[in-house]
């Protein structure tokens, strides 16, 4: 999708964690908007992120999820390897390294707040952070956007078309463009996309097919701002089912819902 004409000349930040879909989002947006500055962050530590997680769902279920994430994801990825490239493949989607990226251990540290400042973005987007703490988000004049795996405001966290899947709701797999506030994917729905999935789908090939979706949707409103729009949240309510955020599910949860209702 090329720039539209109206846009006017500003800088686009993307504040990215460090993986692959990060340098998805990157390329498809140097294509797309007049100037585009990288941020990516390391990666939190997991043992501090399962601490304060515990505090929320137990130890017991941390384990499991952590036990997920280190040995049930890595060997979905592989068997599903052949898949992803066909996602990536069909969709144009550019995989390389994105050069000229800056690094930095954390999105919320000082050194963060002092780039972001001297780059003067039109709009920051975030890609696969940690949560912006109030301080970054109070540093800048200027929209933070985000697109995230999911229909929010039902769908929060992550795995959002997974769980959407685990709960009979095949017509919520989606993705949502959003402004980012403090709380988590509970900002402004911007525009949203949902998407079927094949039988050769898996909780590791959704990521991608997000993206596939939300991309587009993602560049048109960044493009808006740049044009000197002021991004329009869509007026809604809280859906009759409520909003729920969800995690990674747990081993055990993963291989019951697989065999139960053939959710992979």
């Amino acid at each position: 999708m090329p720039r539209p004409s109206s846009a006017r000349e500003g800088t686009v930040v993307l504040l990215a964690g460090a993986d692959d879909t990060s340098d998805i989002v990157a390329n498809y947006l140097a294509t797309r908007v007049p100037n585009l500055e990288v941020i990516v962050e390391e990666h939190p530590s997991r043992i501090r992120m399962a601490r304060r997680r515990a505090k929320r769902v137990g130890l017991t279920a941390v384990i499991g999820q952590v036990i997920f994430v280190v040995a049930a994801q890595p060997f979905l990825r592989w068997r599903g390897k052949h898949r992803i490239a066909a996602i990536e493949t069909g969709a144009g989607l550019v995989t390389s390294p994105y050069p000229g990226t800056r690094h930095v251990t954390s999105v919320n540290g000082p050194d963060t707040v002092r780039m972001l400042q001297t780059m003067r973005p039109t709009v920051i987007v975030v890609n696969g952070t940690r949560i912006i703490s109030s301080e970054v988000l109070d540093a800048m004049d200027c929209p933070f956007i985000n697109m995230h795996a999911g229909v929010t405001p039902r769908f929060r966290g992550v795995h959002g078309g997974y769980w959407a899947l685990v709960e009979g709701r095949p017509d919520m797999v989606g993705t949502t463009v959003h402004l980012v506030d403090e709380g988590i994917d509970t900002g402004g729905v911007l525009a949203r996309a949902t998407f079927d999935i094949s039988p050769d789908d898996s909780v590791v090939t959704y990521p991608y097919l997000h993206l596939v979706a939300g991309l587009p949707h993602l560049a048109d409103q960044v493009n808006r701002v740049l044009a000197g729009e002021k991004p329009s949240p869509l007026e809604e309510d809280i859906p009759p089912d409520g909003t729920r955020l969800y995690f990674h599910p747990t081993l055990w949860e993963y291989v019951r819902q697989r065999m139960i209702k053939g959710v992979r």
